[in-house]
């Protein structure tokens, strides 16, 4: 079993954990819940040793104590971390990706049967052992990345947001997965924002806020709580607080709710406007094309008269210019000038007339040599 007790982490001044504490069982998944920032990924890193900040507390595995450990040697105790971004391999095949997991001494004896159990858990994985990792979907380099974290032979599997960036399809094979997991006697502590299919699979689920636990509860309880599903599963009614921990108005209308004795300090934006932020964007838009509709007929109107005025604009212009040709003085034509007189008034351009341009360009000479059989040249 795994436990945290009284957990801290802070980046320089800024808290990010503060006194947390969690047990994840064997053959058990425990999913962690909270908004962006609320320091669940700090939380995951801290177990697995590889936080950047200043870490406090007590992380227990079997007993034994592995807080202040190095990562390899948290490896090799049993704790594997799928971590955000999947980090994969990408130039490597989807083998030896894999291979690379068994590299802690507790699983090269177990190679080959820990490869067998993921190609079972993973088909796809069978079927594109050569592929190279990096032209796989999203969804099949996640499967990498779990497949290589389980090579370990871990005790306790932690996963940050396994679902993100993936279709609704995959994440329900996803989630399957981690299922067939789970049989396979592996505790999984999963931290994931789609709070309906991971509290689907879970047995357990903390809630965290603001660095801080603020509920804790059976994977049935928090779907069912008024408190979780208006905070994370877009449901309306009246606004909640911290996510599990309801206003005083929520908590007077269910009184099952959970409440906490911990302030109030920040709300969601869909908790603020009291209802779903989809909702919201729809009434804009019905909204927009009604107003668009009603004022087809003035946009067509106004239309027509910018029409109407830049025709007039245009037939001004001809009219000017017609005008102006009309009373230019037309000049000689060539036959009328007097050749005898080369200062002839008629011969003179006006003023306004363009100065015409004469460009004279001479004929180029070439000169040609031929070689005489002497070795002297003659010139054509």
């Amino acid at each position: 079993m795994l436990e945290v007790r009284r957990l801290s982490a802070a980046y320089g001044r800024h808290p990010a954990l503060n006194d947390v504490e969690l047990t994840v069982g064997k053959g058990e998944i425990v999913v962690i819940l909270g908004a962006n920032g609320a320091g669940k990924s700090t939380l995951l890193r801290s177990i697995a040793g590889i936080c950047g900040g200043l870490v406090e507390g007590e992380v227990m595995l079997g007993g034994q104590s592995l807080f202040g450990q190095s990562p390899d040697e948290i490896v090799e105790r049993g704790v594997a971390l799928v971590p955000e971004g999947r980090g994969i391999f990408g130039d490597l095949t989807v083998r030896e990706n894999l291979i690379l997991g068994a590299y802690p001494a507790r699983a090269r004896d177990g190679e080959a049967a820990n490869l067998d159990r993921v190609m079972a858990l993973f088909p796809t994985l069978r079927e594109r052992q050569t592929q190279m990792a990096r032209t796989m979907s999203g969804g099949e380099q996640q499967m990498v990345a779990i497949g290589r974290a389980m090579m370990s032979a871990p005790e306790i599997l932690m996963l940050d947001e396994p679902s993100l960036g993936l279709s609704p399809r995959l994440c329900k094979d996803l989630f399957r997965n981690l299922s067939q997991v789970k049989e396979l006697g592996i505790g999984v502590l999963l931290v994931e924002q789609n709070a309906k299919q991971s509290l689907a699979i879970a047995d357990r689920g903390y809630l965290l806020e603001n660095s801080r636990i603020t509920h804790s509860d059976t994977a049935d309880r928090l779907t069912n709580d008024p408190a979780v599903q208006a905070a994370y599963f877009g449901a309306g009614g009246q606004a909640t607080g911290l996510a599990g921990t309801p206003s005083t108005e929520t908590a007077e209308a269910s009184p099952s709710a959970p409440v906490t004795d911990r302030p109030v300090h920040r709300r969601s934006a869909e908790q603020q406007i009291g209802g779903s932020i989809e909702d919201l964007v729809s009434i804009a838009a019905r909204a927009s094309n009604s107003a668009l509709r009603k004022s087809s007929s003035d946009i067509t109107a106004a239309g027509t008269r910018l029409a109407s005025d830049r025709l007039a604009v245009v037939l001004k212009d001809i009219e000017t210019a017609a005008k102006a040709a009309r009373s230019r003085k037309p000049r000689p034509r060539r036959q009328d000038r007097m050749p005898e007189s080369r200062h002839a008034v008629d011969d003179v351009p006006d003023a306004d007339s363009p100065v015409p341009v004469i460009e004279v360009y001479r004929r180029p000479r070439v000169e040609v040599y031929r070689r005489r059989p002497s070795g002297q040249f003659e010139m054509d």
